[in-house]
């Protein structure tokens, strides 16, 4: 089965997928951007669920590039893969492995779990995080290319772009269908 790849411009917290990706910071607790935006959607369980996930497992905070699965509570997507991507310091500081290593970690976890035939992600620290757009959107499609000659699972792995600039930079990688 071969994997598709999709772009969309839409809010991530109401897509009807297995799971969204939250582009979270280490500590889980919500925040700015997608990340709030997740958490407001999903409601206060999901705070509750991060909070356990830190006491019991991660109490340094999540390091970046790695992903944790929590349920998706009130999202149409019944779970949410964190991944915490790097902060750009101008390309000197292995941003571009730890952006790598945050989607392959998301999709690690999609591939380990049968009911995750559909993710969602948003750009990664294409936000606040400063990494710039085109560079990124280089690199994702690129591992993208590269994962579906290797896995048929996830089979649906969409990006969602909230902003129209965003968009257009994915759709012009050429490898996304709308």
């Amino acid at each position: 089965m071969d994997i598709s790849l999709e772009v969309l411009q839409s809010d991530i917290t109401r897509l009807e997928v297995d799971a969204v990706v939250n582009a979270a910071n280490s500590s889980l607790y919500g925040g700015g951007g997608v990340d709030g935006a997740i958490h407001r959607a999903a409601g206060p369980e999901l705070l509750e669920e991060c909070r356990n996930i830190r006491r019991n497992s991660l109490p340094e905070g999540l390091p970046t590039g790695e992903a944790v699965l929590t349920s998706g509570y009130n999202l149409k997507a019944r779970y949410v893969i964190h991944t915490v991507g790097p902060v750009w310091q101008g390309g000197s500081a292995e941003e571009e492995q730890l952006l790598r290593n945050a989607y392959l970690n998301c999709l690690k976890i999609a591939r380990e779990h049968d009911a995750i035939e559909s993710i969602a992600f948003p750009g990664i620290s294409t936000g606040v995080y400063g990494y710039p757009l085109c560079e990124a959107v280089e690199i994702v499609s690129e591992l993208l290319k590269e994962y579906r000659t290797s896995y048929s699972s996830p089979s649906r792995i969409s990006i969602c772009c909230y902003s129209s600039m965003d968009y257009q930079a994915y759709l012009a990688s050429g490898i996304f269908t709308i």
